[in-house]
């Protein structure tokens, strides 16, 4: 049977697949391992880094804070984004039960 957008899906289910779609593009993950990489927020020079346009960034970071992975804060005449410690560790423990559940599976 078909899965259709009316199924039911839990709270933890609705976060995996809005953390799936946010992590499904070659750009997104090049934003979010600077991140990690540096070990830092970027504020405005991840267009420089990646090499992508700024419009072009700025969709793919929005992509990003709406599934909660990074966030951004106002500094002066820009904003500064960061990863998301704490819905980070969610989103890992998310992807760790439902891998967990289908090892159990077969």
């Amino acid at each position: 049977m078909p899965i259709t957008k009316e199924q039911n899906l839990t709270s933890e289910e609705e976060q995996l697949v809005n953390i799936s779609k946010a992590l499904s593009h070659p750009a997104r993950i090049s934003i979010l391992k600077l991140m990690l990489d540096k070990n830092t927020c970027f504020c405005g020079e991840l267009t420089e880094e990646i090499g992508l346009s700024q419009s072009t960034i700025s969709q793919h970071i929005k992509a990003l804070k709406d599934a909660g992975l990074i966030y951004g804060k106002v500094e002066g005449p820009r904003t500064c984004y960061c990863i998301n410690v704490e819905n980070w560790e969610k989103a890992k423990k998310i992807f760790v039960h439902y891998f967990n559940t289908l090892k159990e599976l077969s």
